[in-house]
């Protein structure tokens, strides 16, 4: 199986029965999620916590709307379908992760499901045939758009947040998304995917040019399946992702240099000098993974490094052992 291939379903592919579920579903988990970050954040940010409050509320009588809706079309029987089942569409962080997030982040991160929520009304209203639906549809997209204003409106109230500050949120998660995620992925697939080929190559053969040649091959093959699959996996229409060229260009270019760093060492025909130089270039890209995901993505530093160096450190590992026996 090609990575980041998966069996879910095309968005363009569901009926309007399955889209009616999806959107139940979708608001259900939001309301939920919004009352997770009201309880977290009750005791040192009263206020916040109410605005979090408020959306459940307003999530929860979108979810009712909706079920009336599909009660009156298609009966009792509700299709089980969820985000994850279906290809591109906008994910939810788990709710046990808000423990790890500022509250700052949490503001981002509920900014992010409005506009999610909005950009998904939009396009099934566009592929729903029965005009009641699609009327419904349009409404919930437009509520979610002013859900977006109110709940920002509210914390620029109880935060002294401007609307210079909002923009530079979205913008940097725009960032994140489009740039910063498919390249960390890049990243991390193109330097810990590689170790084991290369070091066994270099142990097995102890040749530093061909040990470069199969380092060339892996890296930018990888590379170009990589950016292959980001592009085609989602085209952003939903998930806000942004343009599949620009993840598919950051997700390739990331995967071939984090393969590249360490091959490019054994240009050096000296074997022993070749080989300490890759590991310590090995050593500086697993720590600079770590930083990127602790910086951008918020992990906890610890937990990454464990993570990534102590699974990189396995791979390089392994691919000594099998290249030495």
């Amino acid at each position: 199986m090609i990575p980041g291939f998966s069996f879910r379903r095309r968005f363009s592919d569901l009926s309007e029965k399955e889209i009616l579920a999806l959107a139940i579903s979708s608001e259900e988990d939001d309301a939920s999620i919004y009352r997770s970050y009201a309880e977290y954040l009750k005791k040192d940010y009263p206020d916040t916590s109410k605005v979090f409050q408020d959306m459940a509320r307003v999530e929860d009588s979108h979810r009712k709307i909706l079920i009336d809706k599909f009660q009156s079309r298609f009966g009792e029987n509700l299709p089980l379908i969820r985000r994850e089942h279906v290809a591109g569409f906008y994910a939810r962080k788990p709710v046990w992760l808000i423990k790890n997030l500022s509250v700052d982040r949490i503001r981002l991160e509920s900014e992010m499901m409005e506009r999610d929520a909005y950009n998904f009304y939009v396009k099934a209203a566009q592929i729903t045939s029965d005009a009641s639906t699609r009327r419904l549809l349009g409404d919930l997209a437009a509520a979610e758009a002013g859900h977006t204003t109110a709940a920002d409106r509210l914390i620029e109230t109880h935060v002294a947040s401007d609307a210079k500050e909002t923009e530079a949120r979205t913008s940097k998660r725009q960032f994140i998304l489009t740039w910063v995620q498919p390249g960390l992925a890049g990243l991390m697939d193109g330097s810990v995917s590689t170790l084991a080929p290369i070091f066994a190559t270099a142990f097995a053969t102890q040749n530093t040019w061909t040990t470069f040649i199969v380092g060339l091959a892996a890296s930018i093959g990888a590379g170009i399946s990589m950016g292959l699959t980001e592009a085609v996996s989602d085209d952003g229409a939903i998930s806000g992702r942004g343009s599949p060229l620009k993840r598919g260009l950051a997700s390739g270019v990331m995967t071939a240099v984090g393969g590249l760093g360490h091959a490019l060492p054994y240009l050096i025909p000296h074997f022993w000098t070749a080989t300490i130089l890759a590991m310590v270039v090995v050593f500086f890209e697993l720590w600079v993974i770590v930083w990127i995901q602790n910086k951008y993505m918020e992990a906890p530093f610890l937990r990454a490094a464990l993570q990534v160096v102590l699974g990189g450190a396995l791979v390089l590992a392994a691919g000594i052992l099998i290249g030495s026996g």
